[in-house]
């Protein structure tokens, strides 16, 4: 017998994407800022990456940080895997998305506040934008929360029939 009520399911499902875009989130800040940008390394205000063994120091924690996206993505893959068939359920590609969204932002927000501003490990950007550059990273991450909140919030189209955001599984 199927049942009929999916709310625990539903709530399993949006875990499961808030997690992945956390991951995915710390992926992308990682790779793009740490790696291939090269605007700062995961403790290079502590520890400048002017010397080889520092920037051997930063690599590292780069690595531990790239570790922990890595581990936060895949218990999202495992609790997806949870699901039941929530992911064939009408708007369960929309509600991915605004996840995903959410999930991404939160990352922006506590990892911006924790790392760039309380325990000041790194900014975005050092130098004389600095600060700006941090609020800015601060900023996108709240507007990726409130987006993806209005997209898991937002109903479907009832004329189209279709879930338009991601595709279904």
């Amino acid at each position: 017998m199927r049942q009929t009520n999916h709310r625990p399911e539903r709530r399993r499902f949006l875990a499961a994407s808030i997690l992945i875009g956390i991951g995915l989130g710390g992926f992308f800040d990682g790779i793009l800022l740490h790696q291939i940008l090269q605007w700062h390394h995961m403790v290079s205000t502590p520890v400048p990456p002017d010397t080889l063994a520092n920037l051997e120091a930063n690599t590292v924690g780069d690595g531990f940080f790239h570790a922990l996206t890595w581990i936060v993505t895949l218990a999202g893959v495992l609790v997806l895997l949870t699901t039941g068939g929530e992911r064939g359920i009408a708007g369960s590609g929309r509600r991915f998305l605004g996840g995903l969204l959410m999930g991404w932002g939160l990352f922006n927000v506590v990892e911006g506040i924790i790392d760039h501003h309380l325990l000041n490990l790194h900014h975005v950007r050092p130098g004389p934008d600095e600060f700006l550059y941090d609020i800015a990273f601060l900023l996108w991450g709240a507007a990726m929360i409130a987006i993806g909140a209005y997209v898991v919030q937002s109903r479907p189209e009832a004329a189209s029939g279709q879930d338009t955001a991601v595709g279904r599984a």
